[in-house]
């Protein structure tokens, strides 16, 4: 992370002595006096903006299987396969995002811009909600109304997938737009931006539990034109409070129109081009510029990427420069990122793991007890909640108890490596699907004691509150190998690369949500062949949740033990980050 040092030099005194913020902007692209724009004033409204985004974006996410397999009547392996193919979508937009900001748009532009559509995806998924249902009675299952309910699916779908555009372009942005209101050459807003982003989690923590407490609720027991119309509410309130702090703002004078995924794929084509290029035809690079490719940060370990310096006789590929021969950075570059990419696939599975939270885990939820006082029980999504709260107890404590301890014994300013930090939540992910397979095999043996297997709406007599610890476990490890995965992928990428490896992060949670998406297509097709029940089953209490459960659980033993390996052989960019 940025590190705060009182000997950088501030930006000059500009204009009657006043203090001016090197590099930036105010919204009329004038040059920016510190003392008037930026800082807390700034960062607060954009703080506000982030809350209400995401208590709209958790009131969707975290109780959609609820309405897919209630009012949409789809069967819970393709409500569950259909939450994860979205929520997989959503994780991979931030990619497109990112790039569209750094490139074209610029952050504020974009954050302006996924913030109506994401007002205008909102509003059409409240308009589907209100359109007639599928349960309508079949007596009415008229070609015209047929038609209709077609037209609601569409609708719906459409809406849905609209909010997770807007959202990839809204949530790599904005962080990084607060974050550019402290000027990290200032010693003073140095210390204010790290602080920024202690207050910037904690906002995302209470706004998610908000959702998940208010909103399931509202979903379940009221109707969900109303679940669906206050996240969208919610997010006109976060336009214009993002609109309302315009004049305040700091705007970077400076846009880097280059493609991070270009430079990259030219690295890949340009060795790929030289590969067959003999001494006769290949320019021998300088001395000094080859000490650069010396063992450093580990890159020397893809030297087959170093064809890619080699230079070609203009008449072999023509005049396409870009593609035959790439700067000494750019090699490097593709050889850093490279070497991320055995860490990024060990930790597939345990995004695999982390989907299962808001799809089946839910669903086992809706079967048990839920009353707390008569007359009221709590929505079965609304115990996601557990995970922020789990992220908001062990996150001081992990600060304040666990890294001196381990700091004491290691000699390390971070107590832990950050791949540690990383594998530590990765073996918490696999004790948690532990835990959910026991807990669900007791939900089950209830089901047969009771004699409730073939009466699914029949509530089961056995407490919610099982499940309480499967979504403690997911929150902790969530402090270890989320955390750790956002500061690794932050950390050891170049500077030119940062919104690229933080992209590079989320996409772990996306190609994760399209992986269990596919699983449980397969074995949903496996399980249910010559009539037999399927292991998602409708009938939770003939379904087999906890075998799918243990099936997670050992193919996180396999990936924690890749991990391991090639985390042993990994090579830190940064000497901090040991």
């Amino acid at each position: 992370m940025e590190v705060c040092d009182a000997s950088i030099s501030e930006s000059p005194l500009l204009g009657g002595g006043e203090d001016m913020v090197e590099g930036m902007v105010d919204y009329k692209g004038r040059r920016v006096i510190r003392s008037k724009s930026g800082g807390w004033r700034s960062a607060s409204f954009i703080i506000g903006v982030e809350m209400a985004e995401r208590f709209a974006y958790y009131g969707i996410a975290s109780n959609l299987i609820s309405y897919l397999t209630g009012p949409l009547r789809q069967s819970t392996a393709t409500a569950a396969a259909n939450v994860n193919a979205w929520s997989g979508a959503a994780s991979m937009f931030p990619l497109l995002g990112a790039f569209v900001a750094d490139a074209y748009l610029g952050r504020f532009r974009t954050i302006l811009f996924s913030s109506l559509l994401y007002v205008l995806g909102l509003g059409l998924l409240t308009v589907s909600a209100i359109l007639p249902s599928p349960s309508f009675p079949h007596n009415q299952n008229t070609k015209d109304h047929r038609s209709c309910l077609q037209f609601q699916i569409i609708l719906f779908f459409v809406s849905l997938y609209l909010v997770a555009i807007a959202q990839g372009g809204h949530k790599p942005c904005v962080q990084a737009f607060g974050a550019d209101q402290f000027d990290g050459r200032n010693p003073d807003e140095c210390k204010s931006k790290s602080s920024f982003f202690n207050w910037w989690y904690f906002g995302f923590s209470g706004s998610s539990f908000i959702s998940l407490l208010i909103l399931n609720y509202i979903q379940d027991n009221f109707n969900w034109v109303l679940g669906f119309g206050i996240p969208c509410i919610s997010m006109v309130a976060a336009l214009v409070v993002f609109l309302l702090g315009r004049k305040t703002y700091r705007y970077s004078s400076k846009q880097d129109n280059s493609n991070p995924f270009l430079r990259i794929a030219q690295v890949f084509v340009a060795a790929a081009r030289n590969w067959r290029t003999t001494p006769s035809t290949a320019a021998v690079v300088k001395e000094e510029e080859a000490r650069i490719l010396l063992p450093r940060h580990g890159t020397y370990q893809f030297k087959f990427l170093d064809k890619a310096l080699a230079m070609v006789s203009s008449d072999q590929y023509g005049s396409d420069e870009n593609w035959k021969m790439c700067s000494i950075s750019q090699v490097e570059e593709a050889k850093v990122v490279l070497s991320l990419v055995p860490i990024w696939a060990t930790c597939l599975i345990y995004a695999v793991v982390f989907a299962q939270s808001s799809t089946f885990f839910t669903k086992q939820g809706l079967t048990m007890e839920r009353s707390i006082t008569p007359g009221f029980e709590i929505p079965p999504a609304t115990l996601q909640s557990f995970i922020s709260i789990a992220i908001v107890v062990f996150i001081p404590i992990y600060d304040r108890i666990i890294v001196p301890i381990a700091r004491a014994y290691t000699g390390k300013p971070s107590g832990i490596t950050m791949l540690q930090r990383i594998g530590t939540g990765m073996f918490l992910s696999l004790i948690s699907m532990v835990v959910a397979a026991i807990v669900e095999k007791e939900r089950l043996k209830v089901a047969r004691d009771s004699g409730l297997v073939d009466m699914p709406q029949v509530t089961l007599p056995m407490s919610v509150w099982w499940l309480v610890p499967q979504y403690v476990l997911f929150g902790v490890s969530d402090v270890f190998t989320m955390v750790g995965l956002q500061e690794f992928f932050y950390d050891q990428v170049p500077n030119g690369l940062r919104s690229m490896g933080l992209s590079l992060y989320l996409s772990i949670f996306g190609i994760g949500n399209f992986l269990s998406s596919f699983l449980i297509s397969v074995i949903e097709k496996a399980t249910s062949r010559g009539g037999q029940d399927s292991w998602f089953a409708n009938n939770l209490n003939r379904a087999h949740l906890d075998w799918f459960y243990w099936l997670l659980a050992g193919l996180s033993v396999i990936e924690l033990i890749l991990y391991l390996y090639f985390a042993k052989s990994y090579i830190y960019n940064r000497v901090s980050a040991i």
